[in-house]
């Protein structure tokens, strides 16, 4: 299999990390965002979206979007679950993940900011608007989870609200949030850390990878 993806895409780091947690080894191609070639006309042929990631199976499929990814992955690689077998606790995990992948990633995503600044924002508005989307989600976040046993977010294991937790903790920092207001998610994220398939998916550890 072949994932397109690029190191600092939170929704491809949810991908490198269920791929490493599902031991499942692919081939990476970097796709460089900053540069535009997700718009190029190769890559459109393979995602008309022209967003990461895009996984090219190894019967030559294409999926797209994350969780559609994710979703496959945990249908023909059901071990280790990601996803609670008892259906209420299933159904908290995925409005936590939805919580993220919904509603704060895509509007704070490099697709939309750029948007705002050719609408005439200006930088400190437009990196103010990303910091208000991920404090409003995670703040939400922390309270769906205020409840459940830890280290994780729902337990003694990572889940897919760990696998999108962490990529969203990421991109709060790198607009300034003030993440110590979320202490029960900073102990997901640690426990989340110190896991290796967390580690090997960090955007640091990746080939396309620019300070």
């Amino acid at each position: 299999m072949k994932l397109f993806d690029y190191f600092r895409s939170g929704a491809a780091y949810r991908v490198r990390i269920a791929l490493n947690l599902k031991g499942i080894p692919v081939d990476h191609a970097s796709v460089h965002l900053r540069r535009g070639e997700q718009r190029g006309e190769a890559y459109l042929r393979l995602n008309p979206q022209g967003l990461v990631p895009a996984l090219v199976t190894d019967g030559g499929d294409v999926l797209t979007q994350s969780l559609a990814i994710i979703h496959w992955l945990e249908a023909r690689y059901p071990e280790p679950s990601l996803l609670p077998q008892e259906p209420l606790q299933r159904a908290r995990v995925e409005a936590f993940v939805y919580a993220i992948v919904c509603d704060t990633h895509p509007v704070q995503n490099l697709k939309v900011l750029n948007k705002l600044r050719a609408m005439g924002h200006s930088e400190d508005e437009v990196t103010g608007w990303a910091a208000w989307v991920n404090a409003e989600g995670l703040g939400a976040c922390e309270k769906l989870v205020a409840a459940q046993p830890g280290p994780f977010c729902f337990g003694d294991q990572p889940s897919l609200a760990d696998v999108c937790l962490v990529p969203q903790l990421g991109n709060a920092r790198r607009f300034k949030v003030d993440v110590s207001a979320f202490p029960r998610l900073l102990q997901a994220e640690a426990a989340a850390k110190a896991h290796p398939a967390f580690q090997a998916a960090a955007p640091e550890q990746q080939a396309d990878f620019e300070a």
